[in-house]
């Protein structure tokens, strides 16, 4: 009996079934006491390993993806924002697009809300399966340019060829030298139909050559790529922490009266 529990305790971790070597049990006691069929015993054991397994891919597939921080949709204020088509978001977070390898593309001004959106957007999209990366525009081409350096870019290109979706955020916040943007321009070629990409931009589709250095054919030649399957979704608003600002700037001190 000794001999049978020690191989029940070693079996599972040789087939690396943890969640079952350490469930099983108090699974089967609970099945013993209601009486259930060996089938469903085995039913219950398989679920909790798929479960298990299921959980931890989706905390590494978000870990991967480097998030800045953790945004999530049910804390988005749309109320704030009427403009935003909600239902398009939400359609957006069911990752459709990615499915398609199409692009979306957020603009409007600082500070309202389009990395939450492309964070949330992204994590949801980790946790249905789907590989994705987080970098800010200058990140991106930091990379590039540190991976060039070290004769490293077709690694770099590799990992990206295994992403379902790339998040860029911050695109137009700080223009590149040629060799910034001839990285970028190359990045996007690469996921081309292949990865699709989720941009944030403060900047108009029309004032990108700036981006650029004001080279209008390398940013046209970029434009044309990215535009060719994209959902643009213009924000028109006040910045948020700007808004929260001046309400807070408003406020009447609270003064403490002495008591009489």
């Amino acid at each position: 009996m000794k001999d049978e529990s020690l191989l029940l305790k070693s079996y599972p971790k040789t087939l690396k079934l943890p969640t079952i070597g350490r469930e099983y049990p108090a699974i089967a006691r609970a099945c013993a006491k209601e009486d259930e069929p060996y089938e469903t015993y085995l039913q219950r054991l398989a679920e909790i390993e798929v479960q298990h397994r299921q959980s931890q891919a989706i905390i590494k597939r978000l870990n991967a993806a480097n998030f800045p921080m953790t945004k999530e949709l049910s804390g988005f204020d749309f109320k704030s924002i009427p403009q935003i088509n909600k239902k398009q978001i939400i359609d957006l977070s069911m990752c459709g697009f990615i499915d398609k390898r199409s692009n979306v593309v957020f603009t409007g001004p600082p500070g309202v809300g389009k990395s939450h959106l492309t964070i949330a957007i992204g994590r949801e999209a980790c946790r249905r399966g789907y590989k994705v990366k987080f970098f800010t525009a200058a990140e991106l081409v930091n990379t590039y340019i540190e991976a060039r350096a070290e004769k490293m870019v077709l690694r770099l290109e590799g990992h990206i060829k295994k992403c379902d979706m790339i998040i860029v955020d911050e695109l137009g916040y700080v223009p590149f030298d040629r060799i910034g943007a001839e990285h970028l321009f190359g990045f996007f070629s690469q996921c081309y139909e292949q990865t699709s990409l989720m941009v944030t931009t403060n900047l108009p589709f029309v004032e990108w050559p700036q981006i650029f250095g004001d080279d209008e054919r390398l940013a046209g030649a970029l434009l044309d790529r990215l535009t060719h399957h994209v959902q643009v979704i213009e924000i028109i608003a006040k910045s948020f922490r700007l808004n929260a600002s001046l309400r807070n700037k408003k406020r009447p001190e609270q003064v403490n009266h002495p008591d009489k």
